[in-house]
């Protein structure tokens, strides 16, 4: 170890030329970092949070896939929403209603997501602030999108609950999913209109929206629902009180290892370039080959499995295969790892994220975590072709680091989990209003 950290501090002098490593490290966060919550608005986000209610067929809630027992993820590489059975890694397909397909991208972490600096939502960023855009977002919806959103991340919790394979279920089987597939989403009568609905003939609901906005139930819209729900987010998953956070705050000094780990990450490894900032993110995409599996990203009249990322948003050949910066707030709580979850465990991702293509030609797919299903999930990795486009998107240099020097970064990476946000504030809700299990582990 002594040698290791030799070894880092030279690096450190060549990657920081007159600079010190707490003049590189961002500065620490404090609550201008994050919008005001109004308690009685984040309890009861709560309870819409852990609801089934939101769901189609009354099966999922926002926490199947989003549970706090699983980083705020669900611990399998591509999620069962809709047709699936139990919660995490034990979920499994309802052979009542089996799922058409598995959810084509890894369930995001939510640590954070409702900080300001955050400008887009998804792992392609489908969603993102856009001055010249109706209700200062774009949208997959574009014009068509309704207002009134307190936030972008309010916006972000109406399109979960539109997919089929997510929350809606599938057309012949509700009310919600019948909409959907006519393309009434907005407007009486409408997907989100007829979720609502159901809220609002909830009295315990009713009673809450009356006393926190003043609602009478046949007022309440989804923007409301969906205002609720992220305020609950931005409350329930502030995420800055990490060891990392003591560091920065009162140069509280990580574990040697950790502390090893943070000079190679803000120095030789070059995380940094795009794990900036206070949350280890720059916001931007970047192409870095993970692996892709599962069904990808096709439009319904499309039959391919890619997967190509911000691309599909924008258009650009610059953006094919690159997928939205994660931050790494949590991150050794967060597995799977990878947009389609392709690594098992975060030491694996980090040795082949550190070189890419070597990564992608070597992969395992042993690791990936998928509930058996009949549907074919490796279709990209058994194209040659398709493999090849994806690692020749990959534009960053492979660094080279020892065994020694990766366990260092894992180490520092551990350091960012923060145990206030890990047990909840508000926590897992023993019941919720419409009388529908709880998402429970």
């Amino acid at each position: 170890m002594r040698q290791i950290l030799i070894r880092l501090a030279a690096m450190a002098v060549i990657c920081w030329p007159g600079m010190s490593p707490a003049q590189i490290l961002p500065a620490p966060l404090d609550d201008a970092a994050w919008p005001s919550v109004d308690p009685a608005e984040a309890a009861l986000g709560q309870l819409l949070f852990y609801d089934p209610i939101l769901s189609g067929n009354r099966e999922v809630a926002c926490a199947t896939c989003h549970h706090p027992a699983f980083g705020t993820s669900d611990g399998l590489s591509l999620p069962l929403g809709d047709g699936g059975r139990g919660l995490g890694p034990a979920r499994a397909v309802d052979p009542d209603n089996p799922p058409e397909q598995r959810v084509p991208r890894n369930s995001q972490a939510l640590w954070n997501v409702g900080a300001v600096e955050y400008v887009s939502m998804f792992h392609d960023g489908r969603i993102e602030l856009d001055a010249s855009a109706p209700g200062g977002m774009r949208t997959p919806l574009d014009a068509d999108m309704v207002a009134g959103f307190a936030s972008m991340l309010s916006a972000q919790t109406m399109f979960p609950v539109l997919s089929p394979d997510e929350m809606a279920g599938h057309y012949s089987e509700n009310e919600v999913a019948q909409a959907v597939r006519q393309g009434r989403l907005t407007g009486p009568g409408g997907a989100w209109d007829l979720i609502a609905r159901r809220v609002a003939q909830v009295p315990a609901y009713a009673a809450r929206f009356e006393a926190l906005r003043g609602l009478a139930p046949d007022e309440i819209g989804f923007t409301d629902i969906s205002d609720a729900i992220a305020a609950f987010m931005t409350f329930e998953f502030r995420s800055d009180t990490s060891p990392f956070d003591a560091r920065l705050r009162q140069g509280t000094p990580l574990d040697p290892e950790a502390e090893a780990g943070l000079t190679l990450f803000y120095g030789a490894a070059g995380c940094a370039a795009c794990h900036s900032g206070p949350f280890q993110t720059d916001h931007g995409f970047h192409a870095m080959g993970a692996p892709q599996i599962g069904p990808g990203k096709a439009a319904r009249f499309e039959s391919h499995a890619r997967d190509e990322g911000r691309f599909r948003v924008t258009g650009r050949a610059e953006d094919r295969h690159a997928f939205r910066t994660p931050s790494l707030r949590n991150v050794a709580l967060t597995a799977p790892y990878g947009h389609a979850g392709s690594h098992a465990t975060l030491r694996g991702f980090v040795a082949d994220h550190l070189d890419p293509v070597a990564g992608l030609q070597s992969y395992d797919r042993a690791q990936a975590v998928l509930p058996e299903i009949p549907v074919a999930d490796w279709r990209i990795l058994d194209d040659p072709d398709q493999s090849a486009a994806v690692a020749a998107a990959v534009t960053r240099p492979a660094v080279a680091l020892s065994n020694e020097e990766i366990d260092t970064l894992v180490a520092f990476l551990a350091a960012l989990t923060d145990p206030v946000a890990r047990d909840g504030r508000l926590g897992v809700p023993d019941t919720v209003p419409s009388g529908l299990p709880v998402p429970q582990p």
